[in-house]
């Protein structure tokens, strides 16, 4: 018997789910209690346990009651690697990339990220603002209580901050809990296609210092390629980040070994992200320094990638390892958590419980949010779905499906059948 099911039924109880399954992802597990009943006091979860063990008297006077009929509770999705703040489309190079055109050669004839840039500049706060404000909206959707966005195609200090201040609009129209990231070295702008050193001087001297003045982030990434930047180029955009206290991810190892990950851990990276061609040093320090893996199948399979990431070294290195969309314009234009768990089963080899744990506790980790987020533990915020399914495991099976019930984020049910 864990000891979430031994606590203490609280003596005010708000809301109260009863004939209802949980899978509380506590334990680094399902863990499952099975004819549950589930308890929220104000924002928080205060008890969970066996329906038998809820006085009668409680069930029929003070708290909203919730009748879930066998329904599933899960935590709420912590969505932990977003693009979603984009303009204009990428639709032609689909058709090239269905006529055998790389990743490298799409960029290189001024596609890929340099086209989304010019789109994104281009276009108003308020329309980056409506566009975003659906994206999100289809996230909510799925059983998503928390999402990560970051900056990245601006590439200029007007842009970035243009973005950021979008997703700090978000946050504010949306129930969902919004982490923000700066990625300012994400690709090389053509204005310093000759002087990549000069374009990491304005991300660090420039960029960096402003976003930390106006508090629109918390976390700061970079793109770690030989078609973006070098080790030492990111580096020195690390050094600076933490100095100003920001937290650190990465993109990581997607297109070569570059090294970016070990890096990344020396920093104590919150996560390395892609990880296709992470070495097995690199491993090794992900897991010396608790550097959580966030797989993003949706990129695997749109770049029609066949190296994948080293699954097993994350299971023996015991690295947590979060799934997330990867939602943008180019590499992984996917909108559905559950069609990303089914992908991180089929074509990375994670279990169910492994994918599951990846979209939940996991990717709270990769946001560093696993105290307050990603599973049903007294004390953590109420950020759970109701699900209509005959198993957890339907969520990895029912590719794309979303039977939603209920969905509440922070004790306030947004979402109903």
């Amino acid at each position: 018997m864990t000891q979430i099911m031994e606590t203490l039924l609280p003596d005010k109880v708000d809301t109260l789910f009863i004939n209802c399954h949980v899978a509380t992802m506590a334990d680094n597990a399902l863990s499952i209690i099975k004819n549950a009943a589930l308890a929220i006091t104000g924002k928080t979860i205060s008890w969970i346990g066996k329906k038998k063990e809820v006085p009668d008297l409680l069930k029929t006077k003070g708290p909203k009651v919730i009748d879930c009929h066998n329904g599933w509770i899960l935590p709420g999705f912590v969505e932990c690697h977003t693009h979603l703040v984009w303009a204009g489309s990428r639709s032609n190079e689909f058709e090239m990339r269905l006529n055998g055109a790389s990743y490298e050669e799409i960029s290189k004839k001024g596609g890929g990220i340099s086209s989304t840039v010019t789109a994104t500049r281009n276009a108003s706060k308020e329309e980056l603002f409506i566009l975003a404000s659906k994206r999100v909206d289809a996230l909510l959707k799925q059983g998503i209580t928390s999402l990560e966005i970051k900056s990245g195609y601006g590439l200029n200090l007007e842009t970035e901050l243009k973005t950021l201040d979008v997703i700090q609009l978000l946050d504010k129209k949306f129930p969902l809990h919004i982490e923000a990231t700066f990625l300012g070295a994400h690709a090389l702008p053509f204005e310093f296609a000759n002087n990549p050193d000069g374009y990491i001087d304005l991300v660090t001297q420039t960029m960096l210092p402003e976003v930390k003045a106006q508090g629109i982030a918390t976390a700061v990434d970079a793109f770690c390629e030989p078609i973006a930047f070098t080790l030492t180029q990111t580096k020195k955009v690390f050094e600076t980040a933490k100095d100003l206290g920001f937290n650190i991810k990465l993109h990581a190892e997607q297109l070569s070994n570059s090294n970016g990950a070990a890096l990344a851990s020396e920093f104590n990276a919150l996560s390395c992200d892609h990880l296709e061609y992470l070495s097995l040093s690199g491993a090794k320090k992900m897991a010396q320094h608790n550097v959580a893996a966030v797989l993003l199948p949706g990129a695997f399979y749109f770049l029609k990638e066949t190296k994948k990431p080293p699954v097993d070294t994350f299971r023996d290195l015991k690295i947590p390892m979060a799934v997330s969309t990867d939602l943008n314009p180019g590499s992984s234009p996917v909108h559905s958590m559950t069609l990303i768990l089914n992908m991180a089963c089929m074509l990375l080899g994670l279990t169910c419980e492994e994918a599951l744990l990846g979209a939940t506790i996991n990717g709270a980790r990769a946001l560093g949010l696993e105290l307050s987020k990603g599973s049903i533990e007294p004390g953590k915020d109420a950020d759970l779905v109701v699900w209509d399914i005959d198993t957890p495991e339907d969520l990895c099976y029912l590719a794309g499906l979303t039977p939603i019930d209920v969905v509440m984020i922070k004790g306030r049910i947004h979402q109903t059948t």
